[in-house]
């Protein structure tokens, strides 16, 4: 799907210049002629709103690219579920804040491997206000997820990631973090690279072509 500020229901089939249909194995496959990528975020957004999920699809990206590092957010917020994914060599589980309950926060961040998404929106965090606020639970990764900026090229939410870092900071914890939503082009990635992030989520940019294939083969 093309996803854009998080607005969900009106999310369509891409069109992309990088593959022929809206599959996401030709997705996929036009994303890795463009440069190496050594990871792929998978929204099962079927799976977050808990209608159903998409899991045959993701295992099937998993057969066709054992290589590929699958990050999978399937709005699982359950200990034995993120888990169990993890045995199953189905990816790791992102763990947003939007889908996640305050009864299995902290079991759910302590599970192994778990990456956090604090999510926002354009009227600030999603989820328990304890997981944004405390880094103390954080796992080592960490994604700041700006649902308001996916897909509208206005640049990536760099308060909120000053924001993040600078909360870590004084807890006295360093972890990795990601930007997620607004990249539009390489000038933001070098300034996401000069503030210390660990690395972003970008879709749109490839998909449009901000970003060539020369400049997402240096970042890749």
């Amino acid at each position: 799907m093309r996803a854009r500020k998080g607005e969900r229901a009106s999310y369509r089939p891409i069109h992309t210049p990088l593959a022929a249909t809206s599959a996401p194995s030709d997705v996929v496959a036009g994303l890795l002629g463009l440069a190496p990528f050594r990871t792929l975020y998978v929204a099962d957004l079927d799976a977050i709103a808990g209608a159903g999920n998409n899991a045959p699809v993701i295992a099937a990206l998993r057969r066709s690219y054992p290589g590929l590092a699958l990050w999978v957010d399937a709005g699982e917020g359950d200990p034995a579920r993120i888990t169990a994914r993890a045995a199953a060599g189905l990816g790791t589980s992102v763990v947003g804040t939007e889908t996640l309950a305050e009864a299995t926060l902290e079991a759910a961040l302590a599970a192994p491997g778990a990456i956090l998404s604090l999510d926002h929106d354009a009227a600030g965090p999603r989820g328990p206000l304890r997981a944004h606020e405390d880094p103390t639970l954080w796992p080592q990764q960490v994604i700041v997820m700006t649902l308001a900026k996916v897909g509208s090229g206005e640049g990536p939410d760099l308060d909120a990631l000053a924001h993040t870092a600078a909360r870590a900071q004084r807890a006295g914890r360093d972890p990795a973090l990601y930007a997620a939503g607004g990249v539009r082009d390489q000038r933001d990635l070098d300034t996401l690279a000069r503030l210390g992030l660990a690395g972003a989520l970008v879709a749109s940019a490839l998909h449009d072509g901000r970003i060539s294939s020369s400049q997402a083969r240096l970042w890749a």
